[in-house]
């Protein structure tokens, strides 16, 4: 009986250690991981929720999945300290590197084990009497969020290079979602709007996109992935450990639909980035004169 209940209470302390968190680990074993709503949370949540399982069997902390209400609540969260590890776009990257301390560290990588991109487009659909960008002065245009790179930013910058000018000459709407953005197209709710390939690769698995149902009017060029990056003021071991994990993240295992649907098809993983990697979009923002101070208030 004795050695029976040794026995017991070995295996009692055995599985405690194996669900014990890392010392370093903050908010009594939590990290944080904070999403912006740049799509469908109900699609991306589960995939969220396996990337965030593989971060936390690297860095033997658990890691929860938090999205924002918006882009700027997202960096808001950071700012506060209410997360550790957040995902931006590359223009709410800049702006959360500004406001909110955020330290870009690493990005999903392409089929060739490089960071990757993707496009932006300004598109209608066929019937919408809309043939090129001239003709959508006065019309309706359906954007994602202010602080969204392919959803606002990016546009804006073509919709300016075209002798456009984006606050006066459409009329904007901001549905708070590329997906959003793409059912009010979808559904005709509006002449214009914005499409990133993200959204069209989510939206091919979902069989929900066909080619022919719309008319691309202007595609930018390359934009970088948004990318992982952790909160500036952590402390600095825990930060480097963070760090090192997320810029070695082995996605292999997820499903294929998964990627397809992050609109990374072929990627394996992520790989490093920096801050120095979205300098071209601050060009863009100074080109648009855009306040940054402005705009998470």
């Amino acid at each position: 009986m004795v050695r029976l209940l040794a026995a017991t209470a070995f295996a009692c302390l055995f599985a405690v250690s194996v669900r014990a968190a890392a010392p370093d680990c903050p908010n009594d074993g939590t990290v944080r991981f904070g999403v912006v709503p740049g799509e469908d949370t109900m699609t991306l949540g589960p995939i969220y929720d396996r990337i965030a399982k593989l971060m936390g069997e690297r860095l033997d902390c658990e890691v929860k999945v938090q999205f924002g209400t918006s882009y700027t609540a997202t960096i808001e969260a950071m700012r506060a300290g209410r997360v550790e590890i957040g995902v931006y776009g590359a223009f709410s990257y800049v702006l959360a590197h500004q406001m909110a301390g955020a330290e870009a560290v690493a990005g999903y990588a392409n089929a060739e084990g490089k960071p990757s991109t993707y496009t932006a487009s300004i598109v209608t659909w066929p019937g919408s009497g809309i043939s090129s960008l001239k003709d959508i002065v006065g019309k309706s245009f359906a954007f994602s969020d202010p602080a969204s790179t392919s959803g606002h930013l990016i546009p804006a910058y073509g919709l300016r290079k075209h002798g456009i000018d984006p606050d006066r000459d459409i009329r904007p709407m901001y549905t708070g979602t590329h997906t959003a953005s793409f059912e009010a197209l979808r559904n005709h709710k509006v002449l214009v709007g914005e499409m990133n390939s993200t959204v069209i690769s989510a939206a091919t698995v979902q069989g929900i996109y066909h080619a022919d149902d719309y008319v691309r009017l202007w595609l930018s060029d390359p934009i970088p992935g948004g990318p992982f990056t952790v909160r500036g003021n952590l402390p600095a071991e825990f930060k480097a450990r963070l760090t090192g994990v997320l810029r070695t993240l082995d996605l292999s295992g997820l499903p294929d639909r998964d990627m397809k649907i992050l609109g990374r098809a072929g990627s394996h993983g992520l790989v490093p980035v920096n801050d120095a990697d979205y300098n071209g979009i601050r060009d863009v923002v100074q080109v648009l004169h855009i306040d940054l101070s402005k705009m998470n208030e």
